[in-house]
């Protein structure tokens, strides 16, 4: 199973290609408040900019919180979203470690779910698809 990795983020120039692309081919909204990754200042003008992402937590805790099913644990890390099944509850907001889920205008929940559609977007090559058996051999 792949993951979403963020490994030369040095080099973001903050343009929100990602976003864009993912809210547009993802979700099939336009806006902001709908991509499963975000991109936001470290700091300052001179410090860069960090990827807001799904980090694929196993056991995922917003899968847990969830009181309908709609997220559910994704095998190797992450979740699998359904949407028709959301109640809009934010349940799945409060219990991420990471604030990777936002709720967007509609009160849908919005996460990255790895499928790396943002990947080509971004111009600077920082994003990239990793397999979760050698994500787990780093982190160690």
């Amino acid at each position: 199973m792949k993951q979403l990795t963020t490994p030369r983020m040095d080099q973001c120039i903050g343009c929100h290609s990602c976003s864009m692309a993912c809210a547009r081919l993802v979700q099939r909204r336009l806006s902001w408040n709908t991509a499963g990754i975000r991109i936001k200042s470290s700091g300052g003008l001179s410090t860069g900019f960090v990827a807001v992402r799904c980090l694929a937590c196993d056991p995922a805790p917003c899968a847990a919180a969830c009181p309908t099913g709609a997220m559910r644990q994704r095998q190797g890390g992450g979740v699998v979203m359904r949407r028709k099944m959301c109640i809009r509850c934010g349940e799945c907001v409060g219990a991420c470690p990471v604030h990777a889920i936002v709720q967007g205008e509609s009160g849908g929940a919005y996460v990255c779910i790895h499928c790396g559609r943002c990947v080509p977007f971004c111009p600077q090559d920082c994003l990239e698809m990793r397999e979760s058996k050698d994500i787990k051999e780093v982190l160690l």
